[in-house]
Parts: C-alpha cells; structure tokens; sequence
C-alpha cells in the first residue's frame, strides 16, 4: 500500500532486501554508464532504485522530491508499469542522502524527462532479470511467462513470486539500459489519473509538513537576522538574554547570531530581546532605479545566436521595443523551517530543500564535518518552486544543532525573514528589434537581455549560504555564472522557436547582484517569454494580421502549432467585435526549446477608470509528450497560469535604497481567491513519445497572453511587470499625449 512520505520512516528498516545476481544469474559485466538513459547515468545500480522486501513489499527509492507536483504518485506509476506490480504494493522513499540517489536539484520540469525515465529503464531491467529467474527456477522459456503483480506464471499454472525468487539475495549490478520499456498496449498505470499519495495526509491535517516535524529531544532555535544586506553586527549584550525562562543557549559566531530555548514561544521572546540589544552598522548598498542599474554595470556579453539572413529583400518597416520585469519574491505561504540534530556522530538535517543532497554538502563543508556525516533527510514544506530560504533554514539549524548535542534543534524563519532575506527572482530588461517586409513577416529578429545570476543554489558550497557568509570566518560565495544550452538560465527561452530568416539574440550577464537573488520559476524564461510574445503581438497588429494566424505563419514545428490551434478552438478564439474593456491574447513557447509545449488564451476585462485587470477566463493548451498523470500535469498547468498572473499583476519587491521594503502581505500581495479565473486545460497526449517538462510551461505564456489581452481591450501596450493599474493608467496617459 502506498503511504505518504512522511510516514515511511518506521518502513525504512523492513525495505533494505535490497537484491542482486550471483551465480547462476550473474549475466557478465554492465557496460558502463556511457548512454544510460536519464538519472541512470549517474545512479547506475540497480538497488539504488529498487528493493523487494522478503513481505512483498516493493521499495522505489528516488532523489527527487515532493514539491506538491504529484512527481512521486508519477514515479510510482512509471515504476508499477515497468515491473509489473500493483501500485498499491509501491513504497516510496524520497530525498535521503542515506538511502537513495543523489538525482541532484528536483528543479527545472526535469523530475519525469530525468527520474522518471531512470525509473522506467531501471524497472524494466529489474523485471527481465526476475523472468530469467524464474524461467530457470520453472524450466520455462523466459518469453512463455506471465507477470501480474509481482507473480510470474508458467503454462499450466506453476508460479513464483518476485519475493520468494530474491530469497535474501542482494543486486548489486549495473544497469545496462538495454531493456526496452513495454508497448504502450501493455501499460495500466501511465496515462491514468492515478489519486495522488501526498494528498490524503495533507488533506486530514496530519503532520506531513517540516513545520510540523517533532522529536523527543525537540528545542526551538531563532536566528537574528541583519536590518539590511551588508550590515555588520558591532556588538551585543547577550546577558540579558542568557537568563531568561527557557533559554539554552546563546550563539555567536561573527554576524551570525541565534538563540535556543526550551519552547517555542520562549525562543521568539528570547530572539526578540537579543535583536534590540543588538547593535548593526548598516550601508546604503541598493540601487534606486534597478533597471537603470542594470543597463550600466559591466557584463559579460554573448552570442547565443547568430543567424544571418540569406536573402537580400529590403525591409519597410523596422519595430522596436524594451520590455522590464522587477525583482520578484518566491512568496512561500509558509515560512521556511529545519530541524537538524547532531548526536556526537552524524549530523541528521531534516529540510524542506530542492536540493538535499548539495545543502547537505554545503551543511557538511559549514560545520567541519565529513560529507557521510551529515544526513540530509527531505521532508515536505509548504511549497515553493525555485531556491528560497529552505537550504538557509536548514543551515541555520546546523549550526545551532552542532551547539547543542543531543537536542533536535527546530528552526522557523518568520515572514519577516522570508521575505526579505529569501532569494529573489533577477529583474530583467529586454530589448527587441525586428525589420519586416510589406507584408509584414519577419525578415530580422535581434533580441538583447540583461540580467543578474538566476542560479546561486548551494551547490555543495557554504558560501552560498547565508549563514556561510556571517561567519567570523566567512565563506566565500560561488563565482556567478550563467547556464549554457539547451536549458539556458538568464537567457532561457530567449531563442524564439519562431522561424525568423534572420535572427540575432545576445545576453548581456550581469555578475554583481545587488539584492540576493537565485532560481525563481523558469528562470529567465518568464521575463523572455513575456518580452517576445508581446512583441510577436506587436508586429501581428502592426501587420494587421490576426494574431494566432500570425504566429502559424512563423512556425515550422508541427507540434508548436496543433498546440496554439488547440487552445485557439477551445478558447473560441474569433474576430468578432467585443465589448468596450474586454480583450483577448494569446501566447506560446516550448520551454527551454526542449521541453513542453504550451499556448495560454486570456479573456480580460478592464475598468477604463480605475485601471483595474480582472482575468474572466483562461484556456491552456500543452503537449508534454507521453503523460504519465493527465490530473497532475493538469494541476501544475493550472497552478503555474496562476502563479503567474500573480506576479504579472501584483509582485515586485521594493527597498528604500537600504533596507528591503516588502516585508509583509501587504507590503507584498499576491493574488487572492476571488481574483483566480477559471482555467481550462486541454492536453495533447502523444503515448510513446519522450517525457517532456511541463512544471515551469505557463510562466511566461501566461505574462504575455495577459498584457496581449490587456492591449486588446485597451489599446495600451504595457511592457514592464507587473500590470498594475498605476501602471496602466500611466501607459494610458503616456499614450494619449499629443
């Protein structure tokens, strides 16, 4: 039976039959992990995978997490398929560095492409091997069995299980990868909306969550946290803080200051009393104008494409324009939180980060320990896409831990911290140009970015911890860079998938970053997508072309275009006159160039007067190949257009030249219930074909679908994030100026 994640740990002790081949079975050397398909080329035992308990129990072990993306109900039916077992029978063990591989980063829609096909290659193999098993155990032809659950049976009805076969044998054998996964035919599992496992303890309110997480040896720790970036702690009187009710420690070490108490309400009074009597010297070190900022600091330039034109037709027109989109804040609706406990041998770290395996890294290199002592243990948090202040939780409760043996040390970050100490997506400016003939198709594209890091993840690296750099003894932080193709990181998506003759498009990466900033959903896709689906639009109306039509003409990729036919016939896309403040967009990408394909149509209302954007309605069209879960790519299309329209409406953080600024909801709103529209989705599954990513598909279709709808009903082109009414009141005036 399949139990949440947070429930497996009294299971771990019973899932450890891990199996392998001697004798008889042992079927020569594995080639090597040179071609092996997806996470396997770095995981390439088989029993890093899968395990058969003696009781029927089937383990499937993976390093990707749970995130609230459904990846592990998803793995698992990969793997019931494959090995031809219930999925009911399927227990999962997720993101331990003790018990499972090391996938890297669950990050950038690669949890299925990667995991799930390492899944699949792995399941399939360990089935063969099971049937060859069998057929000698029998004494019948391997291609005469049958498998149902985990029982192979001969002709005539002779049966053996998986189980007993294993008869406490271990695999430890490499996977070749040369098993082909089943027929589409042969599947039960791929393709059916399959109830998800991480759901029922979530929705009965049990203790799933890190927040929730409690031991025996529990105490509550409270980091205090600098007024602004840059500040230095010049001195503090601990004294007054040493004794009062509950407090177990005081921790000092440079700008890293924390306290540990008994009880949780004890700690939060005891870190307030310890930040007054704290005393910062601060700098002004944040620029008033981020955009100008940008645009004049040094960067490293580079050509990521460079396509001349091969025909010599004069252009008639040349459009140009300059798109922006502000620093935005992963917006976690709870706060991040660890525990970490050190018991004189092995330091264990329970976290709710993306990357457990390269935080515990970092964790081990923070506290001097050997890697193999530190135990990085994933346990759910309360969502977030991106790199926000997990990984910091999680050090900070190291490193109290490690001061305080014996004690399970809980760290909650406040909103406060969250918010303004967390990670932000990079603010970004674009600049577009493009020439066309007289009937008004591209002739050149020349596209320009300029953006901060958007990937400052740990990395196995202290420095790129906040707490690695407080130290007295600070650690330095990772040199910046950006990612190369195909999955790109400022520059994702910046390479249009339309087939323009000429086509030009150069990143201009800037290293220095001012405010705290690191992997936000998609990454620089978002802001480009947004930029060259707006322009797209642009050069449609400027050709007085209807804009889905405009968009097949420039498109070669057959997949591209039955996706934005798909989501036009579902949205009921015409030309019919519509109502005064009501508008349509549309938008597409295939993002990274790689991964899912995605269209969104919007229907919008506004109010002419107060400048107000209500989204009535939206329309998803995707193709991200073969769909293991249509509900679970369905929620994360769903849930991606909303988060999206969230930042494209209402996000940006702001800062007084000092100190950040958006500290609270209020401060920082995001969008509301009542302002989420209905959202179809229409799936274009293509069994057989490769996984595609489909996490992060409707970010940036999602920003652009809104303001090319927001145009259409108003005739004001708004081309800097997010679309506040301020800001579409101002591009109204600024339009209406003679």
């Amino acid at each position: 039976m399949s139990t949440p994640l947070s429930r497996r740990s009294v299971l771990q002790g019973t899932l450890v039959l891990a199996f392998a081949l001697t004798g008889p079975f042992a079927l020569g050397a594995a080639p090597g992990r040179k071609g092996l398909p997806g996470a396997l080329k770095r995981n390439s035992q088989l029993d890093a995978w899968l395990s058969i308990g003696a009781d029927g129990v089937v383990t499937l072990k993976t390093g990707k997490v749970e995130l609230g993306q459904g990846v592990l109900t998803a793995l698992g039916q990969i793997c019931a398929d494959e090995l031809d077992v219930d999925f009911q029978r399927l227990k999962l063990i997720s993101g331990d560095t003790a018990l499972t591989p090391n996938e890297g980063v669950t990050a950038g829609s690669m949890s299925i492409p990667e995991g799930g096909t390492a899944v699949r290659y792995a399941s399939a193999e360990v089935r063969s091997l099971l049937l060859t098993m069998a057929g000698k155990r029998l004494g019948v032809k391997e291609e005469r069995l049958k498998v149902r659950d985990g029982t192979i049976t001969a002709p005539g009805g002779r049966s053996v299980t998986y189980w007993s076969l294993m008869g406490g044998k271990s695999l430890s054998r490499e996977a070749t990868g040369s098993v082909a996964p089943k027929p589409v035919s042969e599947r039960r599992y791929i393709g059916q909306s399959v109830p998800r496992v991480d759901l029922p303890a979530k929705v009965t309110g049990e203790a799933v969550f890190v927040q929730d997480f409690r031991s025996d040896a529990l105490v509550h720790g409270r980091v205090i946290r600098a007024p602004s970036y840059g500040a230095k702690l010049v001195e503090v009187d601990t004294a007054s803080v040493e004794g009062l009710p509950g407090v177990l420690k005081v921790v000092r070490d440079g700008d890293f200051l924390g306290v540990i108490a008994t009880k949780e309400w004890q700690v939060i009074k005891a870190a307030a009393r310890l930040a007054e009597a704290a005393r910062w010297k601060e700098q002004a070190t944040l620029p008033a104008d981020p955009y100008a900022w940008l645009l004049a600091q040094p960067a490293k330039d580079t050509v990521i494409e460079d396509v001349p034109r091969p025909t010599d037709e004069a252009p008639v027109r040349t459009l140009e324009a300059r798109y922006r989109r502000p620093y935005q804040m992963h917006a976690a609706i709870g706060p991040s939180c660890a525990v970490a406990e050190w018991d004189g041998d092995t330091l264990t770290v329970h976290t709710h980060s993306q990357s457990v395996f390269d935080t515990s890294a970092a964790i081990a290199k923070l506290v001097g320990l050997p890697a193999e002592k530190v135990r990085g243990r994933h346990l759910q948090g309360s969502g977030c896409y991106g790199h926000n202040g997990a990984d910091d939780a999680a050090a900070d409760a190291a490193l109290l831990a490690r001061a305080l043996p014996g004690k399970a040390v809980r760290v909650q970050w406040s909103r406060e911290d969250e918010h303004t100490w967390e990670p932000y997506g990079s603010a970004m400016v674009t600049k577009v140009r493009a020439t066309v003939n007289a009937a008004g198709h591209v002739l050149d594209w020349d596209y320009e970015l300029w953006s901060t890091p958007h990937g400052t993840r740990p990395g196995g690296n202290p420095g790129n911890l906040l707490a690695g750099r407080s130290l007295a003894k600070p650690f330095p932080m990772s040199p910046p860079w950006n990612g190369g193709p195909p999955n790109y990181s400022a520059d994702r998506n910046a390479i249009p998938l339309y087939a323009f003759p000429g086509r030009r498009v150069t990143t201009h990466f800037v290293e220095q970053m001012p405010l705290r900033v690191s992997s936000h959903r998609s990454l620089g896709a978002y802001a480009n997508v947004f930029s060259i689906e707006s322009f797209v639009d642009e050069l449609a109306h400027a050709a007085k072309t209807d804009p889905v039509t405009f968009r097949l003409r420039q498109l070669l990729d057959e997949r591209a275009k039955a996706v934005i036919e798909k989501a036009a016939e579902r949205f009921g896309w015409s030309d019919k006159p519509r109502p005064p403040g009501r508008g349509r967009g549309m938008a597409f990408a295939r993002y990274k160039n790689v991964a899912s394909y995605c269209a969104v149509c919007m229907e919008v209302s506004v109010d002419e007067k107060a400048g107000a954007i209500q989204v009535q309605r939206a329309v998803v069209a995707a193709d991200a190949g073969e769909v293991v879960n249509p509900d679970g790519l369905i929620n994360q299309l769903e849930g991606g257009l909303i988060q999206s329209l969230s930042w494209s409406l209402k996000e940006a953080v702001r800062h007084d030249g000092r100190r950040i600024v958006s500290r609270d909801w209020s401060s920082y709103p995001i969008l509301t219930f009542s302002e989420v529209p209905p959202v179809e989705v229409a799936l274009i599954d293509r069994p057989g074909e490769p996984f595609l990513g489909a996490g992060e598909a409707t970010q940036g279709p999602t920003a652009a679908a809104l303001a090319n709808a927001v145009f259409d009903a108003t005739g004001v082109r708004v081309r800097d994030l997010p679309l506040t009414p301020e800001r579409l009141k101002a591009a109204r005036e600024k339009t209406l100026v003679p």
